[in-house]
């Protein structure tokens, strides 16, 4: 069954594409694992099968002790975009989503350090949560929203998308010179400070000013 989502007071279904996401645009973010500041976008995809919804569970894989989890504010693409540039990018969002990154840290190390693709560390099943869209209209400025995530009512992560390093524009525009971005297309577009580990019967709760709000539970 191909992923689907809807924009909030619309009744059309939209299927998901493909999840292009950016690592490593918050400063404090990549402070708190230790990595350098990229000089370029470092981006990497997650596959449609990798999302659910809210009310619905994550399934760590067994080859994982250590899944983290990132809130990142969602954008989807409403139309074709290829070459685009920054001045273009924001024609191309229909919408706005709450969206969990889950990561499963220790796989990623062991991938990293072997010189090896960490897509499994990222894009497996139910590794990214999606709330549904509002429309793109509905966000007045989608560069200044307060951010939370809770575990078990505890809050984990407080930021806001004004701490992005590159912006919407940039990385729409950055994307669509490697993938040819589609109608139905998400992009994520990093996390603030604050990530850590979930782990089984865990309940996690993660809301964007102006956005919505996604809560999801670990099996």
């Amino acid at each position: 069954m191909i992923p689907s989502t809807q924009i909030k007071g619309e009744s059309t279904t939209i299927n998901i594409g493909k999840v292009v996401c950016i690592g490593r645009n918050y400063f404090d973010h990549v402070k708190e694992l230790g990595n350098e500041v990229p000089d370029k976008p470092v981006l990497f995809i997650k596959p449609s099968t990798s999302v659910i919804h809210d009310g619905e569970q994550i399934h760590i894989p067994d080859i994982s002790q250590d899944c983290h989890h990132e809130i990142e504010l969602a954008v989807l693409i409403g139309k074709v975009g290829k070459n685009v540039t920054e001045a273009e990018a924001m024609d191309l969002v229909i919408g706005y989503a709450v969206a969990i990154d889950l990561t499963l840290r220790d796989v990623q190390s062991i991938q990293k350090s072997k010189g090896l693709p960490w897509e499994i560390a990222k894009g497996f099943d139910t590794s990214c949560p999606l709330s549904d869209f509002v429309p793109a209209q509905k966000v007045v400025d989608p560069h200044n929203l307060n951010m939370t995530l809770w575990v078990n009512d505890e809050m984990r992560q407080n930021g806001s998308t004004s701490l992005m390093m590159r912006r919407i524009p940039e990385i729409i525009s950055e994307a669509s010179q490697f993938f040819t971005l589609l109608p139905g297309d998400v992009l994520l577009t990093g996390t603030p400070a604050g990530v850590s580990q979930v782990k089984s019967g865990d309940s996690i709760k993660a809301f964007i000013e102006d956005v919505g709000e996604l809560i999801v539970s670990v099996k």
